[in-house]
């Protein structure tokens, strides 16, 4: 049987469960870990008002949350209002813990994301993975792994699992690397590769970037087109809170997508790519740049100062960026687009060309353009905060567990 193309993963609860009496008692549960932590502190009460139950059985599943680890209780609600005050919620900030990783084109990074949301403990190792065997880059990325685990542990917190953006098609079983050109990767298990210790979900970085943007970005409408420009670009479609990941699981490979099909050849094996004039390294070559650490910020830095060669360059990103995105924007018509990534950074001097490139290619009215206030830390926030959700999904699942 196909895959859908539209693959909804809830932001909230939904998770499927059992229509039994315990699928029913799973589900509110998980109905008060979401209320308290989009809207906590909040008493017993406010969350019965908020999602329609009495206030006894309210009570008896914060009892749970409570014993669980996942719920604590503040105290009193602040004075001045009428009746008997209750004792405020909130959810631990002890207890079980989202671990992201990323693998990318020029660095590893982990980090630690509580239940509430804040990243208590982040690692990170600068040095290109281009080329290199899957074993040793997955072999350093476990130690980050376990030294960020340990130190999450030092602070009352366990992995309640992990997940891993990578620059790459990741087949549906989310653990297997089908190809990542910009890594020279094909066909790789991680979960085959990764200590077992806790469930592993690995996605293509511009999905969880985009799921962050969803989950954490201002204002961010529920359909929107996130696209992720690095070394390589990426696109996540998210409609109606869900992404769009189409039969394969392979969506968003807008970096892809030809601009100019006689031009330079790319590592997917196809001709003028949007990568080759829009990617980091690409900007980089046509401002005259060497490729390295930091170099987007010394782009950002000439850029500021007037260096014209650079501002070509980036002017010439954004035209291309244009022309791939016209495409996308005519065929889905998505709310708006939001530019992440580690280019988002050089947002003033790429929308200008880019905006101008839909106003004149688009059939219906220009899309807004916004910018991640997210940046490059978007794939890494999203894995994390992905493994979060899960719990507060199904909160019963990981009771005990730690």
């Amino acid at each position: 049987m196909t895959a859908p193309l539209h693959e909804a993963r809830p932001a909230g609860p939904g998770r499927a469960l059992p229509d039994t009496q315990q699928g029913m008692r799973r589900r509110n549960l998980a109905r008060v870990m979401h209320a308290v932590s989009a809207e906590g502190p909040l008493s017993r009460a406010a969350v019965a008002s908020r999602i329609g139950l009495t206030r006894a059985a309210v009570s008896t599943l914060v009892d749970e949350l409570i014993r669980s680890g996942l719920l604590e209780e503040l105290g009193p609600e602040r004075p001045g209002r009428v009746g008997r005050p209750g004792s405020a919620l909130a959810v631990s900030g002890r207890g079980p813990a989202g671990i992201g990783a990323e693998v990318g084109v020029d660095h590893l990074a982990v980090c630690a994301v509580d239940l509430r949301g804040d990243v208590r403990v982040r690692a990170e190792r600068q040095g290109t993975n281009r080329g290199r065997s899957p074993g040793p880059v997955v072999e350093e990325l476990a130690r980050l792994v376990r030294e960020v685990a340990a130190e999450a542990a030092a602070e009352g917190l366990w992995p309640a699992g992990l997940a891993v953006a990578v620059p790459g098609l990741v087949a549906r079983d989310a653990r297997t690397v089908v190809r990542a050109p910009n890594l020279g990767w094909q066909d790789v298990d991680l979960g085959a590769l990764l200590p077992g210790e806790f469930p592993l979900a690995v996605d293509n970085e511009a999905n969880f970037g985009g799921l962050a943007e969803l989950w954490l970005g201002s204002g961010t409408p529920r359909d929107f087109l996130h696209v992720s420009a690095e070394i390589g670009i990426g696109a996540a479609l998210v409609v109606d809170g869900s992404l769009l990941r189409g039969t394969r699981g392979f969506a968003g490979e807008l970096g892809h997508v030809p601009v100019r099909p006689d031009g330079p050849r790319c590592v997917c094996g196809g001709r003028g790519c949007l990568e080759q004039y829009a990617g980091e390294e690409a900007v980089l070559r046509a401002a005259g740049l060497a490729p390295g650490e930091g170099r987007v910020g010394l782009l950002a830095d000439r850029a500021a100062d007037g260096d014209e060669d650079v501002r070509r360059a980036l002017r010439e990103a954004g035209t291309a960026l244009g022309i791939a995105l016209t495409g996308a924007l005519n065929l889905l018509d998505p709310e708006s687009v939001v530019l992440g990534g580690a280019l988002s950074g050089l947002a003033p001097w790429l929308l200008p060309s880019l905006e101008a490139e839909l106003a004149r290619r688009t059939a219906g009215p220009p899309c807004p353009v916004s910018v991640s206030r997210l940046g490059p830390e978007g794939p890494l926030l999203g894995a994390a905060h992905s493994v979060v959700r899960t719990v507060l999904d199904d909160p019963a699942a990981v009771a005990g567990r730690g």
